[in-house]
């Protein structure tokens, strides 16, 4: 009876997660005509400005830029695949450059209480820096657009990272370590075995927003530095008066940002121990 009832309560909670997901998945398509109706009949009615395309309009040039992404004819006139791949690369170098930084860093700084306090100040005066800010220092000190953009990337991504590094590992059970060094483990040993490992969901944490901090400054990084990028992207549509262009570059941004996003949520679900994200 007892196994009866446990497999009844199980069956009941997958049937109501399935309900959760179907009434969501229902609201947002409601949702979604709903708004593309009322963009459609603003933009026909005159409700909005001479330059706003209709719904029905930007959802034709989407499917156009998304059907052939990757046609080239010229250095201006590039398929919004291959924007995204250039965008992309500098996004993964810079983020990678931030996250080769920020978690050695974040280990070594989370060991040491006052470490942590001494380091704090530089933390909190650069963290919120816009990232435009960085742009010119970029340019004037390493005077090459391609490592500026990285250079802003790197900058930018690297305070969500770091802090939360330095917050999984100063708040690692204490007990753990008493027990790793009891059994006569070295001080590599414990970071490596028990302070990583517990600290492993804060790390993909600061990851996950740093991965999208990255893909936020990408954008204007390349409005500015020119050349090839989703961000130039934008600006030589705007530049030709191309609305649609702007809100096709809009929605695929956001779905590469979805993307990057869910695959590091994955991660974090992975270490959590069963913790769910």
């Amino acid at each position: 009876m007892a196994v009866s009832s446990k497999s009844n309560l199980s069956s009941e909670s997958v049937s109501w997660y399935q309900d959760q997901n179907l009434q969501a998945t229902l609201i947002f398509i409601t949702s979604l005509v709903v708004i593309l109706g009322i963009w459609e009949l603003g933009a026909r009615l005159g409700f909005f400005a001479e330059l706003m395309p209709t719904a029905s309009a930007t959802l034709v040039a989407l499917w156009g830029w998304i059907s052939n992404p990757f046609y080239d004819y010229g250095p201006n006139d590039k398929g919004i695949g291959w924007q995204l791949v250039v965008s992309l690369r500098r996004v993964i170098l810079g983020f990678t450059i931030s996250s080769l930084i920020a978690i050695p860093l974040g280990v070594y700084i989370g060991l040491s209480k006052v470490l942590s306090k001494a380091i704090d100040p530089y933390v909190q005066l650069l963290k919120p820096v816009s990232p435009l800010a960085w742009l010119p220092l970029g340019l004037g000190l390493l005077k090459n657009s391609e490592a500026t953009a990285l250079f802003v990337i790197a900058i930018t991504s690297l305070w969500p990272t770091l802090i939360n590094t330095k917050f999984g590992v100063s708040n690692v059970d204490p007990n753990y370590l008493d027990v790793a060094r009891s059994l006569g483990a070295s001080r590599w040993r414990i970071v490596w075995k028990v302070v990583l490992p517990s600290a492993a969901p804060n790390i993909i944490a600061g990851l996950r927003i740093s991965i999208g901090i990255a893909w936020l400054v990408i954008v204007a990084a390349e409005m500015l530095i020119g050349g090839t990028g989703i961000g130039y992207f934008v600006w030589n549509e705007w530049n030709n008066l191309s609305i649609t262009s702007i809100i096709t570059a809009i929605v695929v941004v956001g779905m590469v940002g979805i993307v990057l996003d869910r695959f590091f949520a994955f991660w974090q679900d992975l270490v959590s121990f069963g913790r769910k994200v």
